[in-house]
C-alpha cells in the first residue's frame, strides 16, 4: 500500500513535528539534521484509504526491538504488541494473565525500534471492562508511557460507548470481534464466530463499534462469507486473522507466521519459514563446538 496521498486527496499531506523530535533529532548536529529526509510514518487515514482505492496491508505482532525493526524494514504496515505475548513471550496457556506492566516495556521497545509502521498496543483483560473511564485510563498508559500509536479492545457494540470515550479522548482506537480470546472461557473455547444467523450480529458489532470512531475493525476466526459482509458494512478498514481474504488487512502471530512455534497450528496460520529448526540447529552447533573445543578459536580471542 502506499502511504502518498494522491494529487486529489483531501488528506492534508503531513508536516515536520512543530515542536521538535526529541534529543535524536539533534544529536549529530545542525547540519546533519537538515540534511536528514522526515520518515514516512504509516496512520491511521493510510489504513482508511487503502480500503478506499482497493489496497491491502500487512500486521504482525512483534514484542522486542529486533522483530519490530526488522518487520519495519520489510514494509510491514501495521504492528501489533498484543495480549499474545502472554502464551508467546511469558509462558502462559493463554492470554488471560498478561498485565498491563508486563506489556507496557515491550510496547516501548516495539514503538522506538519501528520508524514506519503503526504500533497498536493490545490492552489486556481486565484493563478496560469495568468502566469507559477505566479503558481511556488504560489507553493513555499505552499511548503515554508505553508510546503505541494506537490501541485494540476485544468486544462487540456492548463497547460501543468505551470506544467513543476513548476516541474523545485523543486515543485510535482498533475494535476487535468475532472470536476474542480474552473471552474463551464464556465463548466455550476456540470457535469460530458469526456462523448462519449469528453473522447479523457481528455486522451490527462492526457498524457500531466503527460509528463510535474505531478506526478499523479486526475480526478472528469468523467466516470468509461474514467477514466480507462486515467490510462492505463499515467505511473502514477490517483485519482478518481466519477471516478469509476480503479484509483489507491481515494479521498473523509473528511466532506462527515464522514458524518459531512448535506443535499444532491453526488453520489460518501459513507458516513463511522454520525459525524452529533454524535455532535449534544453530544452537547445537554451538553446543558441539564449545564442548569440542573448536570454540572460541583463534580468531575469536585477543
Amino acid at each position: 500500500m502506499s502511504t502518498s496521498p494522491s494529487p486529489d486527496s483531501s488528506t492534508p499531506a503531513e508536516v515536520s513535528a512543530p515542536y521538535g523530535t526529541g534529543p535524536a533529532a539533534s544529536d549529530a548536529g545542525p547540519s546533519s539534521a537538515a540534511a536528514r529526509k522526515p520518515v514516512a510514518r504509516i496512520r491511521t487515514h493510510h489504513l482508511r484509504d487503502a480500503k478506499l482505492q482497493g489496497e491491502h496491508f500487512a500486521m504482525l505482532t512483534a514484542y522486542d526491538q529486533y522483530t519490530a525493526e526488522i518487520f519495519d524494514q520489510a514494509g510491514i504496515e501495521v504492528l501489533l504488541v498484543g495480549d499474545s505475548a502472554s502464551n508467546n513471550v511469558f509462558g502462559n496457556e493463554t492470554s488471560l494473565p498478561v498485565t498491563v506492566d508486563e506489556l507496557l516495556p515491550l510496547c516501548r521497545a516495539v514503538a522506538r525500534s519501528a520508524r514506519r509502521a503503526l504500533v497498536v498496543a493490545d490492552l489486556p483483560f481486565g484493563s478496560y471492562e469495568v468502566s469507559a473511564q477505566q479503558a481511556v485510563a488504560t489507553g493513555v498508559r499505552f499511548l503515554k508511557e508505553g508510546l503505541a500509536h494506537a490501541v485494540k479492545i476485544e468486544g462487540g457494540k456492548f463497547y460501543a460507548e468505551t470506544v467513543r470515550a476513548m476516541v474523545q479522548a485523543g486515543i485510535p482506537v482498533m475494535a476487535h470481534i468475532g472470536f476474542t480470546p480474552q473471552s474463551e472461557h464464556s465463548l466455550g473455547g476456540y470457535r469460530v464466530q458469526g456462523r448462519g444467523d449469528d453473522a447479523q450480529r457481528l455486522v451490527e458489532d462492526a457498524v457500531a463499534l466503527a460509528d463510535a470512531g474505531a478506526f478499523c475493525v479486526l475480526m478472528e476466526m469468523v467466516p470468509a462469507v461474514t467477514a466480507a459482509a462486515v467490510d462492505a458494512a463499515v467505511d473502514v478498514p477490517t483485519i482478518g486473522i481466519g477471516a478469509g481474504n476480503a479484509t483489507t488487512g491481515q494479521v498473523l502471530v509473528w511466532q506462527d507466521m515464522a514458524g518459531l512455534r512448535g506443535g499444532r497450528m491453526a488453520k489460518f496460520v501459513k507458516q513463511y519459514a522454520d525459525l524452529r529448526t533454524t535455532l535449534a540447529d544453530a544452537a547445537k552447533a554451538y553446543g558441539e563446538d564449545v564442548r569440542s573445543g573448536q570454540f572460541p578459536g583463534p580468531e575469536h580471542s585477543f
